[in-house]
């Protein structure tokens, strides 16, 4: 498990496993997803392209 810490300025930096994992590089776009499940709220998850829409439609 990868840790990041949010900053004073609300910045977090992804760690770079988790960057290599899902091939993220400089100038992709993040999007923050809350999901209740069990009351916990957790989430994460990156599309920057539309090969990434097409990769993932049948998720």
């Amino acid at each position: 498990m990868d840790v990041a810490t949010l900053t004073v300025k609300g910045q977090v930096t992804v760690p770079k496993a988790v960057r290599e994992a899902l091939g993220l590089r400089q100038g992709d776009l993040l999007s923050w997803e809350l999901a209740y499940l069990q009351g916990l709220e957790r989430g994460l998850s990156e599309w920057s392209s539309p090969a990434d829409e097409n990769a993932f439609r049948d998720l």
